[in-house]
Protein backbone atom coordinates (compact mmCIF):
# COMPACT_ATOMS: atom_id res chain seq x y z
CA UNK A 1 0.00 0.00 0.00
CA UNK A 2 1.10 3.19 -0.41
CA UNK A 3 0.15 6.80 1.39
CA UNK A 4 0.59 10.35 1.01
CA UNK A 5 0.68 11.55 4.35
CA UNK A 6 0.20 14.96 5.05
CA UNK A 7 -0.18 16.88 8.45
CA UNK A 8 -3.03 19.61 8.86
CA UNK A 9 -4.74 22.16 10.93
CA UNK A 10 -8.24 21.00 8.77
CA UNK A 11 -9.24 18.83 6.14
CA UNK A 12 -12.54 17.85 4.22
CA UNK A 13 -13.84 16.00 1.52
CA UNK A 14 -16.71 16.63 -0.22
CA UNK A 15 -19.02 14.33 -2.45
CA UNK A 16 -21.57 16.03 -4.96
CA UNK A 17 -20.89 19.32 -2.91
CA UNK A 18 -21.33 17.58 1.00
CA UNK A 19 -19.24 17.61 3.41
CA UNK A 20 -18.79 13.55 4.00
CA UNK A 21 -15.55 13.86 6.02
CA UNK A 22 -13.42 15.71 7.94
CA UNK A 23 -10.89 16.42 10.48
CA UNK A 24 -9.30 18.90 12.97
CA UNK A 25 -6.04 19.16 13.52
CA UNK A 26 -4.11 16.20 12.16
CA UNK A 27 -3.60 14.21 9.26
CA UNK A 28 -4.71 13.97 5.91
CA UNK A 29 -4.10 10.74 4.54
CA UNK A 30 -4.09 9.78 1.01
CA UNK A 31 -4.11 5.88 0.70
CA UNK A 32 -3.93 3.65 -2.63
CA UNK A 33 -4.10 -0.14 -2.47
CA UNK A 34 -1.46 -1.50 -5.00
CA UNK A 35 -1.50 -4.92 -6.96
CA UNK A 36 -0.30 -7.35 -4.87
CA UNK A 37 -0.86 -6.16 -1.42
CA UNK A 38 -2.05 -8.60 1.40
CA UNK A 39 -4.54 -8.63 4.10
CA UNK A 40 -1.35 -7.81 6.39
CA UNK A 41 -0.69 -4.48 4.67
CA UNK A 42 -3.45 -2.20 6.36
CA UNK A 43 -2.62 -2.79 9.76
CA UNK A 44 1.14 -2.16 8.46
CA UNK A 45 0.82 0.63 7.18
CA UNK A 46 -1.63 2.36 10.22
CA UNK A 47 0.84 1.31 12.94
CA UNK A 48 3.03 3.10 10.78
CA UNK A 49 1.32 6.16 10.19
CA UNK A 50 0.05 6.12 14.12
CA UNK A 51 3.76 6.13 15.24
CA UNK A 52 4.92 8.59 12.73
CA UNK A 53 6.28 11.48 14.86
CA UNK A 54 6.12 14.04 12.87
CA UNK A 55 3.66 16.89 15.58
CA UNK A 56 5.59 19.22 17.60
CA UNK A 57 6.45 18.92 21.01
CA UNK A 58 6.83 21.78 23.73
CA UNK A 59 10.15 22.04 22.47
CA UNK A 60 9.09 22.82 18.54
CA UNK A 61 10.58 19.80 17.37
CA UNK A 62 8.70 17.20 15.53
CA UNK A 63 9.09 14.57 18.29
CA UNK A 64 4.92 13.56 18.81
CA UNK A 65 2.76 11.21 16.78
CA UNK A 66 -1.11 11.60 15.78
CA UNK A 67 -1.74 9.56 19.52
CA UNK A 68 0.65 11.70 21.74
CA UNK A 69 -0.92 14.88 19.69
CA UNK A 70 -4.57 14.02 20.18
CA UNK A 71 -5.35 14.69 16.65
CA UNK A 72 -7.75 13.15 14.25
CA UNK A 73 -6.85 11.38 10.52
CA UNK A 74 -8.89 12.10 7.18
CA UNK A 75 -8.52 9.00 4.72
CA UNK A 76 -9.14 9.70 1.46
CA UNK A 77 -8.76 6.79 -1.34
CA UNK A 78 -6.80 7.61 -4.50
CA UNK A 79 -5.70 5.49 -6.98
CA UNK A 80 -3.49 7.70 -8.76
CA UNK A 81 -0.91 7.45 -6.07
CA UNK A 82 -0.37 4.04 -8.62
CA UNK A 83 0.29 6.56 -11.74
CA UNK A 84 3.37 5.11 -13.92
CA UNK A 85 4.65 8.04 -16.02
CA UNK A 86 7.94 5.71 -17.00
CA UNK A 87 6.06 5.87 -20.99
CA UNK A 88 5.01 9.23 -21.79
CA UNK A 89 3.11 11.92 -20.31
CA UNK A 90 -0.22 9.98 -19.90
CA UNK A 91 0.14 8.35 -16.38
CA UNK A 92 -0.61 4.50 -16.18
CA UNK A 93 -2.55 3.08 -13.34
CA UNK A 94 -1.85 -0.83 -14.14
CA UNK A 95 -0.28 -1.20 -10.39
CA UNK A 96 -2.81 -0.26 -8.50
CA UNK A 97 -5.15 -3.35 -7.34
CA UNK A 98 -8.15 -3.87 -9.20
CA UNK A 99 -11.44 -1.75 -7.68
CA UNK A 100 -12.99 -4.67 -5.30
CA UNK A 101 -9.71 -5.19 -3.73
CA UNK A 102 -8.61 -1.54 -3.43
CA UNK A 103 -12.05 -0.81 -1.93
CA UNK A 104 -11.40 -3.75 1.24
CA UNK A 105 -7.81 -2.87 1.36
CA UNK A 106 -9.20 0.79 2.31
CA UNK A 107 -11.75 -0.07 4.20
CA UNK A 108 -9.58 -2.14 6.61
CA UNK A 109 -6.79 0.22 6.71
CA UNK A 110 -9.06 2.60 8.09
CA UNK A 111 -10.48 0.21 10.43
CA UNK A 112 -6.68 -0.58 11.66
CA UNK A 113 -5.85 3.26 11.80
CA UNK A 114 -9.08 3.51 14.03
CA UNK A 115 -8.05 0.70 15.88
CA UNK A 116 -4.76 2.47 16.90
CA UNK A 117 -6.68 4.77 19.11
CA UNK A 118 -6.44 7.76 16.18
CA UNK A 119 -10.18 8.96 15.46
CA UNK A 120 -10.96 8.48 11.60
CA UNK A 121 -13.04 9.79 8.66
CA UNK A 122 -13.87 8.73 5.15
CA UNK A 123 -13.84 9.33 1.67
CA UNK A 124 -15.83 7.52 -0.35
CA UNK A 125 -14.28 4.61 -2.46
CA UNK A 126 -14.56 5.23 -6.01
CA UNK A 127 -16.31 8.57 -5.86
CA UNK A 128 -15.30 11.67 -8.05
CA UNK A 129 -14.44 13.87 -4.70
CA UNK A 130 -13.35 17.27 -3.83
CA UNK A 131 -10.45 17.39 -1.13
CA UNK A 132 -9.49 20.77 0.73
CA UNK A 133 -6.75 21.11 3.13
CA UNK A 134 -4.31 23.15 4.95
CA UNK A 135 -1.44 21.42 5.18
CA UNK A 136 0.78 22.07 8.55
CA UNK A 137 4.50 22.99 8.08
CA UNK A 138 3.96 22.07 5.46
CA UNK A 139 4.69 18.53 6.09
CA UNK A 140 4.09 16.42 3.48
CA UNK A 141 5.52 12.24 3.58
CA UNK A 142 5.20 9.92 1.14
CA UNK A 143 5.13 6.06 2.37
CA UNK A 144 4.95 2.54 0.71
CA UNK A 145 4.79 -0.69 2.84
CA UNK A 146 7.15 -2.11 0.19
CA UNK A 147 10.12 0.03 0.58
Amino acid sequence: MRALVQRVSEAAVRVDGAVIGQCGPGLLVLVCAMQGDTDAQPDKLATRIAKLRIFKDESGRMNRSIRDHGGSALVVSQFTLAADTSRGNRPGFSRAADPAEGARLYTAFARALAAQGVPVETGEFGADMAVSLVNDGPVTLWLDTDA
